[in-house]
C-alpha cells in the first residue's frame, strides 16, 4: 500500500499597518531600545487596531492570500484548524468564524489551544487527517491578537509580544516530502509560571478581576526562560539523533519566535550556523501561534522542495514539540 504524506504546498502571511517601536514603548514604560535588544532582540512589533477587530480578522487575510496564491477554490478545503490563544470569543471557535468570513462550507473547523506550540500541535494534528487517506485539503493557522491581553504598564512582558497571523496548506502526496516526523510534549507544572489568571470557568470576569489586572498574560520570566531554553534544543536535538540529521543536512531550524537567546541556545545546540536559521523576531515580536507560519512566509522564498527542516517551539503549559519535514515546492 502507497504511503499518504501530508505536504506543506503554501504559506502566507499577515500582520497589521500599525508598528509599536521600542521607543514608543520607552514613552509608555520604564525600558529603553537597549533594554530591550539586549534581553529579548525585539526592535518592532505591529497591533491590530480599530473596533471590532479581532484574531480571525488576521486569519482571514492570510488565509484568503493562501487561497488565492494556491489557486484553491474554499469548497476544495476538507477540514481547518486555528492555532489560537486569543480566540474571538469563548466560542464558538475561531475557526468557525474563520471559515464563516470566508464562505468555507465544506469543512469541518476547529481551534487548538497550546499557546506558543498552537501552530506545531495544529500542523500534527492536521497531518494525521492527511495521513488517513479521507482528506485532501486542510488548512492550518496560526493567530493571535495578543494585544488584547498585554499590560502595557509591565515591561518585562509589554515587549515581547505582537499580534500576526500565518497558514499555511495541508496536502496528501505519495513522493518522499511533507511531514516525516513529530515529537510532542506536555508538562503541566509550567501552568503556573505563564498563565492567564481570570476569565475562565475557575475565575469569571468581574469587576474585580478587572482591577485586579487579571485579565492580561501572567508570566515567570525565570522559569519560562530556563524551561524555553532547554526543552527546545532537546526536542530538536533528538530529533537530529532519531533520523541521523547532521548540521549540514539540515537547510533551516524554524524556531520559535519569543527570545533571541532562546533561539541562539537551540541553534548552537543543534550546531547550526545562524545563516540555517529563520529568524524575524527583531520585526514582529512574539506572535505566539503566529511566529512559525510568518518565519516560513518571510523565507518562502529562499526555500527549495526537498529541503530539511525542523519546526521548533515552546509555550505555556509548558507545551513544546518539534517537526522534521521536507519541503514541498519551489517557490515560482
Amino acid at each position: 500500500m502507497t504511503k499518504i504524506n501530508a505536504v506543506i504546498t503554501g504559506v502566507q502571511g499577515y500582520v497589521p499597518e500599525y508598528i509599536l517601536t521600542n521607543d514608543e514603548l520607552a514613552n509608555m514604560m520604564d525600558t529603553s531600545d537597549e533594554w530591550i535588544m539586549s534581553r529579548i532582540g525585539i526592535k518592532t512589533r505591529h497591533l491590530l487596531k480599530g473596533e471590532g477587530l479581532g484574531t480571525s480578522d488576521m486569519a482571514v487575510e492570510a488565509v484568503k492570500g493562501l487561497l488565492k496564491k494556491t489557486n484553491t477554490s474554499v469548497d476544495e478545503i476538507d477540514v481547518l484548524i486555528c492555532g489560537t490563544v486569543t480566540p474571538d470569543m469563548p466560542f464558538p471557535a475561531t475557526a468557525n468564524i474563520i471559515s464563516d468570513k470566508l464562505g468555507i462550507k465544506n469543512a469541518f473547523s476547529f481551534d487548538i489551544n497550546a499557546a506558543c506550540s498552537g501552530f506545531l500541535y495544529s500542523l500534527e494534528t492536521a497531518s494525521k487527517f492527511i495521513e488517513s487517506g479521507k482528506y485532501k485539503k486542510i488548512i492550518v493557522v496560526g493567530a493571535d491578537k495578543m494585544s488584547s491581553i498585554i499590560d502595557y504598564s509591565e515591561r518585562n512582558v509589554a515587549p515581547i509580544f505582537g499580534d500576526g497571523a500565518g497558514a499555511v496548506m495541508l496536502e496528501a502526496t505519495t513522493e518522499d516530502i511533507g511531514i516525516v516526523d513529530t515529537m510532542m510534549h506536555t508538562d503541566g507544572v509550567g501552568r503556573q509560571y505563564l498563565h492567564q489568571k481570570a476569565g475562565g470557568s475557575v475565575k469569571p470576569a468581574s469587576h474585580e478581576t478587572v482591577d485586579a489586572k487579571e485579565h492580561f498574560v501572567y508570566q515567570d520570566g525565570q522559569h519560562v526562560f530556563k524551561w524555553a531554553v532547554s526543552k527546545m534544543a532537546d526536542v530538536s536535538v533528538e530529533m537530529m539523533e532519531r533520523h541521523n540529521i547532521t548540521p549540514k543536512d539540515l537547510a533551516w531550524l524554524v524556531p520559535h519566535q519569543a527570545n533571541m537567546r532562546i533561539i541562539d541556545a537551540t541553534a548552537k545546540r543543534m550546531g547550526l550556523e545562524r545563516e540555517q536559521v529563520m529568524i524575524n523576531i527583531e520585526k514582529y515580536g512574539n506572535t505566539t501561534s503566529g511566529t512559525l507560519p510568518l518565519c516560513l512566509w518571510d523565507y518562502e522564498k529562499q526555500l527549495k522542495k526537498g529541503d530539511k527542516l525542523i519546526l521548533s517551539a515552546f509555550g505555556g503549559g509548558f507545551t513544546w514539540g518539534a517537526i522534521y519535514l521536507k519541503w514541498g515546492y519551489n517557490t515560482k
